[in-house]
């Protein structure tokens, strides 16, 4: 199988549990629920996306004709870790990063010494051998993926209400306030909202708040 990739690039982890921790981020080309054409947003599943998925032009982007090859490049992408303790994340996201990700793949990043990371909409199954499983989903798609670590709802969503996931089989519930013009709003209800239902926790997108990738 052959890979399309986006973007592989070093960061900080912006969003959910793990916010902050050092990763590296392999960004799939391609969703099922939007092309990423503004053209087609009207039209889409999801309308709210703000990440660019499309093509394979970005940094450490391009065609992989192996798992092997993929995973090479995403470890030459992570500082030298030789002599601590710190064991190398990967994030797997996109787009929709199921749409690619297989078995394969994973092994092979877990032979490097990766923990391996996946952020989804929820709308595929999952091969076997994740180490974090990351679920946000989408009003109008129909989630399969029933359990993870944890469930990262984009708040407000209209037609998909934080009560539909109270009893998921999930570690950890979070509600990420909807960016955009209304997003001080979405904050309020998203804080009133936790407030209110102390199992849900905020995540914050804190990557644009420190202005990086």
């Amino acid at each position: 199988m052959t890979y399309a990739v986006k973007e592989i690039f070093y960061t900080l982890q912006g969003e959910g549990i793990q916010t902050g921790r050092a990763a590296v981020f392999c960004r799939f080309s391609g969703c099922n629920l939007w092309s990423g054409m503004e053209k087609d947003r009207d039209r889409a599943v999801c309308r709210f996306c703000d990440t660019d998925f499309v093509g394979v032009d970005g940094p450490g982007g391009g065609i992989y004709e192996t798992a092997d090859t993929l995973a090479r490049m995403i470890e030459r992408t992570v500082p030298e870790l030789v002599g601590t303790a710190v064991r190398p994340f990967v994030v797997l996201t996109g787009g929709e990063p199921m749409m690619q990700v297989d078995r394969p793949l994973i092994n092979a990043l877990h032979e490097r010494g990766f923990e391996v990371a996946i952020e989804t909409n929820g709308t595929r199954k999952l091969p076997e051998g994740i180490d974090w499983v990351t679920v946000s989903p989408k009003a109008g798609s129909r989630l399969v993926v029933l359990r993870g670590n944890e469930l990262k709802l984009v708040y407000p969503q209209k037609g998909l209400e934080p009560e539909q996931f109270e009893t998921a089989a999930f570690d950890h519930l979070l509600l990420q306030p909807l960016d955009g013009p209304d997003r001080d709003e979405h904050i309020r209800l998203a804080v009133s909202y936790c407030l209110s239902h102390p199992r849900w926790r905020i995540s914050l997108q804190t990557h644009k708040i420190l202005g990086i990738p």
